[in-house]
C-alpha cells in the first residue's frame, strides 16, 4: 500500500536525508575491487605473509585504506593463516624408574629454563646422582650446546668415575 506522503516528508519522519534516499549503494565487489586486487598481488608474491605484513606493504605502496576495511576484505577472501602451534613431544611408553642404592651408579641429567627480570632467558643443566640425590654439577648459560654438555660430563667422569647409566628426562633438550 502506497502512502500519500511526499518523499521529503517521509525522509523527515524516518530521520533520513533525501540524498541518502536517492543514493544507490555500490555493490561490495565494486567498492572493494581495488583492495582485492592489491591484496591478491601481495599474496601471490608472499603467500605466508599474515594480515599485518600485507597491510604494512599496502601502506608502503601508498594506499591509505582503513585498517578495518582491509581486514574485512582480507578475512572475506579467506587469507587468514592458522596460528602456529608449539611442537609437542611424542608420547613415549612409560617405564618404571630403577632406583639404585649405590652412589655413582646412575646419573640424571635435567635441563631447566627461566627468565631474568629484564626478560632475557637462560638455561641450567643439572646433573644429579640418583642414589643419594647429590647434585654433582649445575651449568648455567643462555645456551648449553652439546660440546659444553660433553665437557661437563667429562669433568664429572674424571672426578667421580663413569656411571653405569645416564638418564635424560627430555631427549629433545639434549639434542639442542
Amino acid at each position: 500500500m502506497q502512502s500519500k506522503l511526499s518523499i521529503t516528508r517521509a525522509c523527515q519522519i524516518a530521520g533520513l536525508s533525501r540524498a541518502a534516499y536517492y543514493k544507490r549503494p555500490i555493490p561490495a565487489e565494486q567498492r572493494d575491487a581495488e583492495v582485492i586486487d592489491a591484496l591478491n598481488a601481495i599474496v601471490t608474491r608472499h603467500g605466508r605473509w599474515g594480515f599485518w605484513k600485507c597491510f604494512t606493504r599496502l601502506r608502503l605502496d601508498g594506499h591509505c585504506w582503513n585498517k578495518k576495511r582491509v581486514h574485512r576484505v582480507y578475512c572475506e577472501m579467506g587469507l587468514n593463516l592458522p596460528r602456529r602451534c608449539k611442537k609437542r613431544l611424542t608420547d613415549r611408553p612409560r617405564q618404571p624408574l630403577d632406583h639404585s642404592l649405590e652412589p655413582n651408579r646412575c646419573w640424571a641429567l635435567d635441563f631447566m629454563h627461566d627468565a631474568l627480570y629484564c626478560g632475557r632467558r637462560f638455561r641450567t643443566l643439572n646433573v644429579i646422582d640418583e642414589a643419594n640425590r647429590e647434585c654433582l654439577a649445575i651449568e648455567v648459560g643462555t645456551s648449553i650446546p652439546s660440546a659444553r654438555l660433553i665437557r661437563v660430563l667429562n669433568r664429572l667422569i674424571n672426578c667421580y668415575g663413569a656411571p653405569e647409566a645416564i638418564r635424560l628426562d627430555n631427549v629433545l633438550s639434549a639434542s639442542t
